[in-house]
């Protein structure tokens, strides 16, 4: 027996190895880390796999604990030692939730370490623009108004997590800052960073947040003046395994979602290897399987009942996958129905956080959606902490954020 398949197997043996979605998580034998297995396209996260290209002795375990594989000591096998299942792991789930504040703090703190400091040559001091934008996470986080957030704030001060606890007037003045909508754009895509090894597929969705100001208008029809609330809508791409938001745009609530496509994957495939990509009928055209296809990602976007195959003008990745569309079927949908994850990433959010926003004015709208998209990532990155092992570090491949 090979030495890799012999430590695989004594790794299976230990019934240590796990399965989540599709990939697994392999305990190491020389320390407390675990590595990611995808066993679908035979890959590790180890530096032996990355190295050698080999099929290392964390593949190996899969391999034991998923089929039957022959034994050297005369025919007996290994039957399947872990079915994958989508039950709940209650006792990392419980371990999450109980340590989730603490934990989402301390994440928290380390993402806005590299936060910049604008530079000042008179006037009063500033706030620390970190401390700001720490303290309004806290805010968006407890789900409470400003001012009855202002407790945990002052108790992440005495923690020494910030320098200075603002006041809840001042979070809500930065808060009303276009300038800060960079930033907190490029701490969204940054929280995502630690699952980069887990995350492969992806889905694309747009959902609104409702707001507390309303649009009015005189419809001649009836005579009268009508109204309606305002909306703000976040457009966003989620590694369909773990839920995490890997990139997002935030924008009025009527605008639509098939231009946002190209920009929205360009941004994830900066941190993120992408295998595929799942959209409903709302993103179809040849544009946005082109700019799918230029990430390296295969484009399951839903065709609709008027598209064609081979008589279109489209590219070659449009009539290639309209082909698996219409001959293989089933194919494409058990890949195009990841997209329903996307689903359940907005339905979290809104639980969680809340279906709409507290800020009057359209920018801090806009920022307040941005706060709800970075406490889940965070939170996100919490239960990833506990359910697969992962021992997370931001900004391993950046240098700051936009500023």
């Amino acid at each position: 027996m090979d030495p890799r398949q012999a430590r695989g197997l004594q790794i299976a043996k230990g019934k240590r190895v796990k399965s989540l979605h599709g990939i697994w998580i392999v305990p190491s034998q020389s320390h407390d880390g675990t590595y990611v297995v995808d066993a679908r396209s035979g890959t590790c996260t180890c530096p032996d796999h990355e190295t050698r290209g080999v099929a290392c002795k964390h593949i190996w375990a899969v391999e034991y604990a998923r089929h039957r594989v022959a034994m050297p000591d005369g025919g007996t096998v290994v039957t399947e030692t872990m079915k994958v299942t989508y039950s709940q792991n209650w006792v990392a789930y419980n371990a999450a939730q109980c340590g989730e504040k603490g934990r989402f703090e301390t994440l928290l703190r380390a993402l806005c370490e590299r936060v910049p400091q604008p530079q000042q040559k008179t006037g009063r001091p500033r706030l620390a623009l970190s401390d700001v934008i720490y303290s309004a996470a806290m805010k968006v986080y407890s789900t409470v108004s400003g001012r009855r957030a202002t407790t945990d704030i002052e108790r992440c001060e005495e923690k020494g997590l910030i320098e200075h606890a603002p006041h809840y007037n001042s979070i809500f003045r930065y808060m009303d800052d276009d300038s800060i909508t960079p930033i907190l754009k490029s701490l969204v895509e940054q929280s995502a960073t630690p699952l980069r090894a887990i995350e492969n597929d992806f889905a694309i969705d747009g959902t609104g947040f409702t707001t507390t100001s309303y649009v009015r208008w005189y419809d001649h029809k009836y005579g009268k003046e009508m109204k309606a609330h305002r909306w703000v809508k976040a457009h966003a791409v989620v590694g369909v395994k773990t839920g995490i938001v890997t990139s997002a745009e935030v924008t009025e609530g009527d605008q639509n979602d098939c231009p946002m496509l190209p920009d929205l994957v360009k941004s994830t495939a900066k941190n993120f290897k992408m295998r595929e990509l799942s959209a409903d009928k709302g993103y179809l055209s040849f544009e946005n399987y082109k700019a799918v296809q230029a990430t390296g990602a295969t484009p399951y976007i839903m065709f609709k009942g008027n598209s064609v195959g081979e008589e279109s003008e489209g590219p070659d990745i449009w009539k290639q996958m309209y082909h698996l569309f219409s001959l293989n079927r089933p194919t494409y949908l058990n890949h195009y129905h990841k997209r329903s994850n996307v689903e359940s990433v907005f339905s979290a959010v809104k639980r969680k956080f809340g279906p709409s926003v507290r800020a009057k004015s359209p920018i801090a709208q806009y920022n307040e959606v941005w706060l709800k998209l970075l406490a889940h990532n965070v939170v996100t990155v919490v239960h990833s902490i506990h359910e697969l092992g992962i021992d997370p570090s931001f900004w391993s491949q950046a240098t700051g954020v936009a500023s």
